[in-house]
């Protein structure tokens, strides 16, 4: 396999995301750069982002190694994203343009859709790309970009069952859309809040073990009234 020179780190990214390099496992800039047909110099410098980005680190007498994350680091990214999240939503609000709410509303048909007709195979991929296009219509490169690096490390760290009520989750979605084409930032980030706190329920660690086991994420006592949203 062959990549551009500036997408190793994203190919570097993906492989330890979906497992082809196993944690603790070491990182040689050699076999990287065979891997991806590229010289040791790009793969070098996307391991040091990767480093900041905390999917690898550096061991003495090892070098470059695929991290090992603690429960309580995972547990943590959990509730970082419950918080950013719903932020993320407000500013788009604020922030969105006519072709940010183009994409989401087609998106949103696409799930509801695919909800009906029970093809859930489709539903995390346009799940993934509903919150991407949310956190861009934020105006805010970095909240975008800390989001985007939160959504790959919780995919590398949690395996998430799919939702029992599909249909319920993209009418959260569908919500969403409408307050922030309303420009309704309270309310945006209220429904994002609940459909967060819903979604990190259903994720279970893949590597369990190793330090304290961080408590589950408890579902919201206090629901959004959801009434008059458009289905």
């Amino acid at each position: 396999m062959r990549i551009p020179a500036h997408s190793v780190c994203t190919a570097i990214r993906d492989d330890i995301v979906a497992g082809v390099y196993e944690r603790g496992s070491r990182l040689t800039e050699e076999l990287l750069a065979r891997r991806y047909g590229v010289s040791r110099v790009p793969v070098r410098e996307a391991l040091r982002t990767l480093e900041a980005e905390g999917f690898v680190v550096t061991r003495r007498h090892a070098g470059a190694c695929v991290a090992e994350p603690t429960e309580l680091e995972a547990s943590d990214l959990l509730e970082m994203r419950m918080l950013l999240e719903p932020l993320g939503a407000a500013r788009a609000a604020q922030r969105r343009t006519e072709a940010h709410l183009k994409v989401l509303r087609g998106l949103v048909r696409l799930g509801q859709e695919r909800a009906r007709r029970g093809h859930s195979e489709d539903l995390r991929s346009l799940g993934g790309w509903f919150h991407e296009t949310l956190a861009q219509a934020s105006g805010s490169p970095a909240l975008t970009s800390t989001l985007g690096q939160l959504r790959h490390k919780i995919a590398w760290m949690y395996a998430v069952e799919a939702p029992a009520n599909p249909a319920e989750s993209w009418a959260e979605h569908g919500g969403i859309v409408d307050a922030v084409a309303r420009g309704d930032s309270e309310r945006a980030r209220a429904i994002t809040a609940l459909h967060t706190e819903r979604a990190s329920a259903a994720h279970r660690l893949r590597f369990p073990g190793g330090g304290d086991r961080p408590e589950r994420v408890r579902t919201s006592q206090h629901p959004v009234n959801m009434t008059g949203l458009r289905h």
